[in-house]
């Protein structure tokens, strides 16, 4: 499946879009984001500018205004075939209109239409939306501006968004970012970190609550922008209260207060000794086409696809003894390595290592419908909770039917889903993880894989936070209506945000608490925030606005769910009362004050987020060739597209054209041959490739055993132990669950003196690890 990007235009013109500029204001743990994009048509006929661009799948969109001249015109909700009608009417008899719509498959991908732009004249457009900043394992707060958007598979029957277009690939866009962030923030600015280059972070106050930063001078926008907000006390609750708008009607959501509720529960971390060790484990990994793309710009030897082998290995080393496991591979079809979930012994997981190691990105398209229908069809095992992994670059156009999906089986597992590689579909790992009471994880950048499957896996293993409940103590003339509902379960490190709406009081001071339950260890906890607030004014409604699409979204699920179509009709008549877009509304602007209309042919231009590699799709297998070629070629009619490194070539052509894929050859990373080379038990049995990474031969380690031959096994282990925390301490959230199955297996074994082997380890290997850092202290 070719993408599209606009630089240039079927006939090789440039495109009108001259620049990107964003203004973010952060508040705590919300962001507000104002995006304007100016345009200018640099030809000789009216134009019509279609820019395709994605956007985080949690953000709310609120305001779209257009500006032409000195002409400002503030875009209305409208429903979606009226808005578009509407467009179409305008565009079509001359008149300069504005359709700014979502997709009807994603929610993080959206469309916007410029119609009529006369020829020398500049336009901009000015979207604003908020959005709540994701919590990461470390405590940061993490904004992303997403520049990148990969081409969506797209089955048979469905519409693709993403394809809507024709355009050449290129290396670089036209146009430039500028990005501007002031925080505001509850405790103090610790430091803001990025993947581009930022100014200086500037403090605005003597407590270093309130700082601005910026990107550097001319940006290209090429990447998705992230950043990472260190705050000094990132667990500290908080409640917000809104007053309502006075003009709105009292009763209704924009007339209200609106309360937002930050809560996060403190989830102490257990010993690997005593997580779960029941479960039944279901990897589903994405070898579509896609995946043989690198997983970033600045190293094009790791694919995807190898970083999932990579990943697949560790996470077969670290499950628990006593569990259940399979793994599935998807593309324009599926496959398992077993008919069903077998048990976790050691001749089951060597069939499972040989099989991860010659995986490839060989299967065609993206249809993770399918598998994950065959993998809820299959019955869950009695005392093995299921926990389903899924690793995709997110490159779907059925994004909502696969959410409604596993929202239909939330009460029989939980889904924890991961997104590699610049471009994956906020929406679909999101969602997905949200609709399985999992958590999302997202790999970009230079960033590994294997330390946010670790992590996800000690979510899995660890306990939760459960029975969630909130409980208001405040006057009783207030009535309460939460506007979503309360999240099934919470990890570590996880936040609730959680919107309630106020019907009876007007903007009076309003005292009282609210309570978090919750079940933590089978045991009741109860969090209390104490209120004395009086609602603040914000002409922006940020909060409500906030609620507002919360509460749409649980209207679309509804409706996706049970089909109702009054759930259709109350989002639609939610989303034009807030503002708030929705997939069943969209944004329309028409100038009434040109009363001349516009002459001349009218030129449709696509413009792109940025260029992106092409990539397999459906039955098509990417293959790399040379830099600058031609696809496709001036005979076949096509204006050339300058690729910048790869292209596909149909399966058909595949043989004649390369030589068929060799098996990946196995990682030469000294960790992962150590992890390699356990056992299912835990332990390691004396070999010559484990010796050799210890940098001695089989027969010296042999001779240096301190205790009896039998002991062999144990000697092995201690020393690949002691290894792990002598070399390989940076990266110990990848092995700590495989060190954690190694101290528990040496532990089992009567009769060898623990003590004396880790001090010979110690002498053998040249290392100081002590007996309480190794976990053997008895």
């Amino acid at each position: 499946m070719a993408s599209v990007c606009g630089l240039r235009t079927v006939t090789n013109e440039p495109v009108p879009l001259k620049s990107v500029e964003v203004q973010v204001d952060v508040q705590g743990h919300v962001a507000s984001v104002s995006s304007t994009l100016q345009y200018e048509n640099q030809e000789s006929s009216p134009v019509e500018a279609v820019f395709i661009f994605p956007i985080e799948s949690n953000a709310t969109i609120y305001s779209f205004v257009a500006r032409i001249g000195d002409v400002e015109i503030k875009a209305q909700v409208k429903e979606k075939a009226q808005a578009q009608e509407e467009y179409d009417d305008a565009v079509s008899s001359g008149q300069q209109a504005f359709l700014l719509e979502e997709s009807d498959e994603s929610s993080d991908v959206f469309r916007l239409s410029v119609g009529s732009l006369p020829p020398g004249q500049s336009a901009s457009v000015t979207l604003s939306y908020v959005t709540e900043l994701a919590v990461q394992a470390d405590d940061a707060l993490r904004f992303c501006l997403p520049a990148v958007l990969n081409p969506r598979y797209t089955p048979a029957g469905s519409k693709s968004l993403t394809a809507a277009g024709s355009g050449p690939q290129g290396e670089s866009v036209p146009y430039t970012l500028s990005l501007g962030v002031h925080i505001y923030s509850p405790s103090t600015v610790q430091s803001v970190q990025s993947n581009c280059p930022l100014t200086p972070l500037e403090f605005l106050s003597q407590d270093n609550t309130e700082a601005k930063v910026s990107l550097s001078p001319g940006h290209k926008f090429d990447r998705d922008v992230e950043l990472l907000l260190y705050y000094g006390q990132p667990h500290q609750p908080t409640a917000i209260l809104e007053a309502g708008q006075p003009s709105a009607q009292p009763g209704s959501l924009m007339g209200d207060i609106v309360a937002m509720l930050s809560f996060y529960p403190e989830i102490p971390s257990i010993p690997s000794s005593q997580m779960a060790s029941s479960g039944e484990f279901i990897f589903v990994v994405d070898r579509s086409g896609s995946m043989d793309c690198p997983m970033n710009q600045s190293n094009y030897e790791q694919t995807r696809i190898s970083s999932a082998r990579d990943t697949l290995l560790l996470l077969l080393k670290s499950l628990p003894v006593g569990c259940y496991f399979n793994i599935y591979g998807f593309g324009s079809y599926f496959e398992s390595y077993f008919p069903e979930s077998v048990e976790y012994t050691q001749a089951n997981m060597e069939t499972a290592v040989q099989k991860v190691k010659s995986m490839q990105a060989d299967m065609g398209g993206t249809e993770i419908l399918q598998v994950l229908q065959d993998v809820y069809s299959k019955p869950c095992l009695p005392s093995h909770p299921r926990q389903l992994f899924v690793f995709t670059d997110g490159e779907v156009g059925n994004t909502k039917a696969v959410i409604d999906l596993v929202k239909r089986h939330a009460l029989s597992h939980r889904c924890f889903t991961f997104g590699i590689g610049e471009g994956a579909s906020s929406a679909l790992v999101n969602g997905m993880a949200e609709g399985g009471s999992g958590h999302p994880q997202f790999i970009t950048g230079a960033e590994r894989l294997q330390p946010k499957v670790m992590q996800s896996l000690q979510f899995a293993l660890q306990p939760v936070v459960e029975d969630i409940s909130v409980k208001w103590n405040i006057p009783a003339d207030i009535s309460i209506t939460p506007l979503s509902p309360l999240p099934n379960v919470l990890f570590q490190n996880q936040r609730a945000i959680l919107y309630f709406q106020f019907t009876g009081q007007s903007s009076a001071n309003i005292s009282g608490s609210v309570s978090l339950h919750y079940t933590l260890h089978k045991k009741a906890v109860e969090n209390t925030l104490t209120l004395n607030m009086k609602p603040k004014e914000d002409s922006s409604m940020l909060i409500h606005r906030l609620g507002a699409r919360k509460a749409i979204l649980a209207l679309e699920g509804e409706r996706g769910e049970t089909g109702d179509k009054t759930g259709k009709e109350r989002a639609v008549k939610m989303s034009v009362q807030s503002g708030v877009s929705s997939s069943y509304t969209a944004f329309i602007a028409v100038n009434t004050e040109n009363k001349q209309p516009i002459k001349g042919p009218l030129l449709r231009r696509n413009i792109r987020s940025r260029p992106v590699r092409v990539r397999g799709g459906g039955g098509l297998r990417m293959v790399q060739l040379c830099n600058g070629a031609a696809w496709p070629p001036p005979a076949m009619g096509a204006a050339p597209m300058a690729l910048a490194s790869c292209h596909f070539i149909t399966r058909r052509k595949r043989k004649a054209a390369m030589p068929p894929p060799m098996d990946a050859p196995e990682t030469k990373d000294p960790l992962l041959e150590l992890i390699s080379l356990q056992k299912v038990d835990g332990s390691w049995d004396l070999q010559p490739s484990l010796a050799s990474i210890f940098g001695k031969k089989e027969e010296e380690v042999a001779t240096a055993l301190p205790g009896k031959p039998e002991f062999v096994s144990v000697w092995a282990t201690v020393l690949a132990v002691l290894w792990l925390h002598g070399h390989k301490m940076d990266f110990k959230d990848e092995w700590q669950f495989v060190a954690a199955k190694a101290v528990a297996w040496i532990r089992a074994q009567s009769g060898a003196d623990l003590t004396g082997f880790v001090a010979a380890g110690n002498s053998f290997l040249g290392l100081q690890v002590e007996l309480q850092k190794f976990g053997l202290q008895e």
